[in-house]
């Protein structure tokens, strides 16, 4: 019989693969895999054997003088092989790589690549690793987790103890001081993903990198083989390695399904993709919880366990370290029951618990006092018992006083809040608690799950208090320091969103009344009870002010005044808003939320320390501007001109602008001429933002073409403050983000200058050019359930204009759009801003007619809703 040809015998091998993967991975998706990843790496495996065995270039290369071997290395050296993870080789070589290596390269690795695996492959000699792993610890981690595939073995063995003589036993520490801080610096990069909406399952915190993490120390420390040696080597209990297992296999399974939905590697999920794939996997909805938030709810946990045993390892390798250079013992505990593990705190035992159920607090308490976790006994001791925490637990004082100690005083709250809430003590002891440990806040607007959120927004509030927060952000480190009722405050940061148990709008409202009674539930004074129950209720207040309404406005400020009512309420709830918005995520918290807020800030407190403005200061605040006005510009203007001029403007225009502005307004008015419009652009301070100050001849629906120029050149509008002279001169500021591309932010601008003047001498279809955009960007939308349109028409809150709100989902040319339908409604607009509602828009304009008259007639309010209901994307709106 002929024997068949080499390419024949390499397309078996390659078939009996791709056929025994793609039954795998039926087996996954039909939830009959659960070895998925070690029979995936056999498979491979058995490829590799095949190869070897008919290799045609391997008998040319001399095996008996030069001998080689194929080793499999990182996840697939592990038999960590996921769907379409990298499948990484050594072919390892005694003494040096002959030439022919690349054809052993090619006839074995290519059929591969055919087959769309992503193989990684490497050939070097013994010499080589070595010196390649003294270099570069990447390299070592890799041959850490070296697995000898075929060839000749007493090579592979040969190389693994000459990296341990020569390199691991000579500088074990320097090693594992090295991995430690670099998984820190990979926390630092890619976030805690045992919190985040957006998890990095693999680089992470709580991801496999700390799991790999925890087997190379265990490997460089007792030179352990395999994953199930971290249990028999006594690194972890078998409990816990049981529920460690348990952890991965179910990361592994999301991770697994995701590269088959993506149909590629992939190891962070985004917004987008989460829906789809909890779809894809069958997760079901759960006590009112979407599937989608199930599933988050899910990897948030078993990535919160992977965590924590990663720092308990840490930990505890460092206590022993400690131990062995001090010559002293650990730490010790006067509180009687508890006792110290390795520098980890631990019950005396489970009947302590039983005669003194305090101790559920008070193991706690000690922990945020010795700086020191829980060890693993401990925390499952809390969750065997924590249905001690009762009716009589919850109200003691003692307990209370011990929780407040923690809230307020502790530099380890969040770490012992974040115990708490992991093994179930917090929920138990505040069980409003428990409706919002995994409701996740699924949009673009929010980072954490809810109860997370809530401890994060603890940790920035405390963090105002150290020299870190004052060089961040002085203002709240100084109003932090000055409050005297600190605990009043945090309370009302643990309770802030504890209304969102309820899916349904009102959480702020709902969230009061549960927080009041909580308190009153704990034995705090009616007076502090109702305070946190303002600060729950209005949490929102000021950072919604500050973002969708007039801030120059002098009656938004007195509005607020009149609601908050002391001085130090509002600085309670200043801090509230902006440790709040700081743990939402950058969406909500920025330079120029920032600065919108500050300003507001003291605008609400200077009317409470000096009552509210009086018509007569605001004269006088207007003749003073004149006067400095007329100051500066001696000189520069004919008086009688300048007089005029001054004459022209409108007294909100006087009151509103600062008077170093009106000089630089007064030259862009000179310069103007015959001009349609002339600009200056100039870095806003204290925000990286621009503002865009515009003269111009006004005409009708100039905001609107503005905009619309502004969304073609991709600059987005964040407010407007529009103003018009008696002589009909325009003198409108924009705050805007600066152009995507700051390299040629100048040329951007030059060609929006260009765009504007087309626009304006009706060169330019703004709405023609919106729509060849739109087409390149699809719109915003919701990632749960569909969050209706909103157009509300208010005319209770100015006594001037009526306040338009847009609520919708954002698409380029929006604003352009919802500018001109007002426009063509026969009104102008004074005021715009721009703001966020979770991951909707919101638009609100300071409207009044042609006439200068509130828009207030039933008729005229329902067509101004009717005009932007046209213009906006089919949804069915919520009128106000």
């Amino acid at each position: 019989m002929t024997a068949p040809a080499p390419h024949n015998l390499y397309a078996d091998a390659s078939m009996a693969l791709k056929k025994g993967r793609a039954q795998l991975i039926e087996d996954l998706l039909a939830g009959k895999a659960p070895g998925f990843l070690d029979d995936n790496a056999r498979l491979i495996d058995d490829y590799f054997h095949q190869s070897y065995e008919k290799s045609v270039v391997g008998p040319k290369m001399d095996i008996a003088k030069n001998p080689y071997a194929v080793v499999a290395l990182g996840g697939y050296g592990r038999a960590e092989q996921c769907v379409y993870s990298d499948v990484d080789l050594l072919f390892l070589f005694e003494k040096k790589v002959p030439r022919v290596a690349e054809d052993l390269v090619r006839e074995i690795v290519y059929p591969l690549w055919d087959m769309g695996l992503d193989v990684g492959h490497a050939t070097r000699s013994i010499k080589e690793c070595v010196a390649m792993a003294r270099q570069d610890f990447e390299v070592l981690t890799s041959i850490l987790d070296a697995r000898f595939i075929c060839g000749m073995s007493p090579l592979f063995m040969k190389l693994m103890d000459q990296i341990r003589a020569k390199f691991i036993n000579l500088k074990p520490d320097a090693i594992i001081a090295w991995l430690v801080e670099t998984n820190r610096e990979r926390h630092r990069r890619f976030g805690d993903s045992s919190y985040l909406l957006e998890p990095n399952f693999k680089e992470g915190q709580g991801g496999l990198r700390d799991y790999h993490t925890m087997l190379w120390i265990a490997k460089i420390k007792s030179g352990i083989k395999q994953r199930r040696d971290l249990e028999y080597y006594g690194y972890f209990s078998h409990d816990d390695y049981a529920r460690l297992s348990e952890a991965l296999s179910f990361i592994w399974n999301v991770r697994n399904r995701f590269h088959l939905m993506m149909n590629r590697k992939g190891d962070q999920i985004h917004l987008e993709q989460q829906r789809k794939l909890a779809d894809v996997m069958g997760i079901p909805a759960v006590n009112g919880h979407l599937p989608v938030e199930h599933l988050l709810g899910q990897l948030h946990g078993h990535m919160e366990y992977v965590k924590q045993q990663h720092e308990m390892f840490l930990y505890e390798m460092e206590q022993r370290k400690r131990l062995k250079r001090k010559n002293k013992g650990l730490k010790t505990t006067q509180v009687k029951g508890l006792k110290f593990n390795r520098g980890m705190l631990n019950f005396t035992s489970p009947e302590k618990i039983l005669n003194h159920p305090h101790l559920l607090m008070e193991i706690f308490a000690e922990s945020a006092a010795q700086r020191a976790p829980l060890n693993s006994e401990a925390k499952r001791l809390v969750q065997d018992f924590v249905h001690l925490v009762d009716d009589e637990f919850r109200p003691d004082p003692m307990v209370v006083q011990l929780f407040e100690r923690i809230l307020v005083r502790s530099p380890r709250t969040f770490e012992v809040f974040n115990q708490m809430l992991y093994t179930g003590f917090l929920a138990r002891f505040i069980p409003e608690f428990k409706s919002v440990v995994n409701r996740i806040q699924f949009d673009q607007y929010h980072l954490y799950p809810v109860a997370r959120h809530l401890l994060f927004t603890i940790k920035i509030l405390r963090g105002f208090d150290s020299d870190a927060g004052k060089e961040k952000d002085p203002l709240a480190h100084r109003l932090y320091k000055e409050l005297k009722r600190k605990k009043v405050l945090l309370w009302a940061a643990l309770l802030h969103d504890i209304g969102k148990g309820d899916p349904t709008s009102g959480h702020s409202e709902r969230g009061a009344i549960l927080a009041e009674r909580i308190l009153l539930e704990k034995g705090a004074s009616p007076a502090d009870a109702k305070t946190v129950a303002f600060l729950v209720e209005h949490h929102l207040l000021l950072v919604q002010t500050a973002t969708r309404r007039d801030i120059n406005d002098e009656e938004t400020a007195i509005t607020l005044a009149r609601t908050i009512k002391k001085a130090e309420l509002l600085k309670m709830l200043y801090l509230l808003t902006v440790a709040d918005s700081m743990a939402t995520g950058p969406k909500a918290w920025n330079d120029w939320t920032c600065s919108l807020l500050i300003n507001l800030f003291f605008k609400v407190l200077n009317v409470l320390e000096h009552g509210e403005l009086a018509t007569g200061r605001a004269v006088r605040t207007v003749q003073q501007k004149r006067e400095a006005v007329v100051a500066a510009m001696t000189g520069q203007m004919e008086p009688g001109q300048l007089d005029m001029l001054l004459k022209f403007m409108s007294p909100r225009y006087m009151l509103y602008t600062p008077a170093a502005n009106i000089p630089r307004h007064l030259d862009l008015y000179a310069d103007l001429g015959e001009r349609p419009f002339v600009w200056h652009i100039e870095k806003s301070p204290g925000a990286d933002t621009r503002t865009v100050t515009i003269c111009g001849r006004d005409r009708p629906g100039l905001i609107s073409r503005i905009a619309g120029v502004f969304t073609l050149n991709s600059i987005d509008i964040l407010d407007v403050q529009v103003f018009t002279w008696r002589n009909n001169i325009a003198l409108d500021v924009f705050e805007v983000t600066p152009p995507p591309d700051p390299i040629f932010e100048e040329e951007r601008w030059e060609r929006a200058r260009r765009n504007l003047e087309d626009a304006l001498a009706d060169r330019l279809d703004i709405a023609k050019e919106m729509i060849h955009k739109e087409n390149d960007a699809a719109p915003i939308r919701p990632y749960t359930a569909e969050r209706p349109t909103e157009i509300v028409v208010d005319n209770e809150t100015s006594s001037f204009f009526t306040i338009v709100e847009v609520v919708t989902f954002d698409y380029p040319g929006l604003l352009f759009r919802v500018t001109d339908a007002l426009f063509k409604c026969g009104l102008d607009i004074w005021v715009a801003k721009i703001a966020t509602k979770v991951d909707q828009v919101v638009d609100v304009f300071y409207v009044r007619d042609f006439d200068g008259q509130k828009v207030d007639a039933p008729y005229q309010v329902a067509a101004v809703k009717a005009a932007i209901q046209e213009i906006l994307p089919g949804e069915d709106p919520i009128h106000g």
